[in-house]
């Protein structure tokens, strides 16, 4: 599949690429930048593929159209995947996590906010790591999520099979999700779901729909589902409308999410830097096609960062996270980044 061969010299020849699949698709879509120069974006007004990171404070990368070479190709994998691999669980990180956890809970008892989104970060050493095959095996096992690989040679190496779009965006109308709430499934999306995760997906509903009031005419709201993703299920209410207007507005209107952040906004994020011990950098960000010109309308389609890893040298660094509210129980919470990290190990 040439699509592959292309990846791979661009690995031997260090230039920027990104390969991925939308959700539900079995189109391969690649850009390949004719240079190693590292190109940002912090107005979202370029036309290319973006790469942004959690604090919007630093610029996102880009891969920009015009210096990029456009692929794309039918491709349908089936590569099974061991239930279990030989990763033992990082119970190094349980008692800073709990801790940590058992913080956010103390705020929440204190007003501070209404929720927040804490995460870590956990590092395996996967023996003979291969990028391309680690990406069929993404392609392969994660058909309803937006699947990729990302490789910049002065930032280094992501992939990832995110559950969530940011924003769907054509000419004044767009498309977004309020996504939260988490529980393993077990065979049947027909399940019953905790007072705690219901509370938690209403608040990033009601936050969404509230940012939109000022920059639309019109917006509409679904009912709420449980949808599936790997292996675990979330609860997901889905929201369109039509903009008056910029696209980078919407966009800055829409990251971080309450979804990867918490509620407010600013004083979770604030305990969220000062607390979790790490940088995220472009885990819970988002990334995704900008500003491009398709069937003559002006079309952005951009994913938030979940469900992805960072690889360094012969480690692959696993990132998690969960909703934190007053029903908080923080060993069930240390539980949820358990079975997130599973999405990624599965592959390595």
């Amino acid at each position: 599949m040439t699509i592959f061969l292309s990846i791979e010299k661009a690995l031997e020849s260090k230039l920027p690429f990104v390969v991925y699949r939308k959700p539900n698709a079995t189109l391969l879509k690649g850009w390949f930048q004719k240079n190693d120069n590292l190109y940002t974006s912090k107005e979202y007004t370029e036309s290319g593929f973006i790469f942004a990171p959690f604090d919007d404070k630093n610029a996102a990368i880009l891969l920009p159209k015009e210096h990029s070479l456009f692929h794309e190709e039918e491709a349908i994998f089936q590569i099974d995947l061991i239930d279990e691999n030989n990763f033992a669980h990082d119970y190094s990180s349980e008692k800073s996590h709990i801790h940590l956890v058992e913080k956010g809970v103390k705020a929440i008892d204190e007003n501070q906010f209404k929720k927040v989104v804490l995460s870590r970060k956990e590092e395996v050493k996967p023996t003979d790591f291969n990028a391309i095959k680690t990406f069929k095996k993404l392609l392969s096992n994660y058909p309803n999520a937006f699947t990729y690989i990302w490789f910049h040679p002065k930032v280094g190496m992501w992939l990832g099979a995110t559950p969530e779009t940011l924003v769907q965006i054509k000419d004044n109308n767009f498309k977004t999700m309020s996504l939260a709430g988490t529980q393993v499934f077990n065979g049947t999306t027909n399940v019953s779901w905790h007072p705690k995760e219901i509370e938690e997906q209403q608040f990033v509903t009601d936050y969404i729909t509230d940012k939109l009031i000022s920059i639309c005419n019109k917006t509409a709201k679904g009912t709420v589902e449980t949808i599936k993703a790997g292996n675990l299920l979330h609860l997901r209410t889905l929201i369109s409308g039509e903009m008056n207007s910029e696209n980078s507005t919407l966009i800055k209107k829409l990251h971080p999410t309450p979804a990867v952040c918490g509620l407010p906004l600013e004083t979770s994020k604030t305990f969220i830097l000062k607390n979790e011990n790490y940088n995220r950098s472009y885990y819970t960000g988002f990334l995704g096609e900008l500003n491009l010109k398709i069937d003559k309308k002006n079309t952005s389609e951009l994913f938030v960062n979940l469900r992805c890893m960072e690889i360094k040298g012969n480690s692959a660094y696993i990132f998690v996270g969960g909703g934190i509210t007053k029903e908080s129980n923080p060993k069930s919470e240390w539980q949820e980044t358990i079975a997130k990290t599973k999405t990624m190990k599965k592959v390595l």
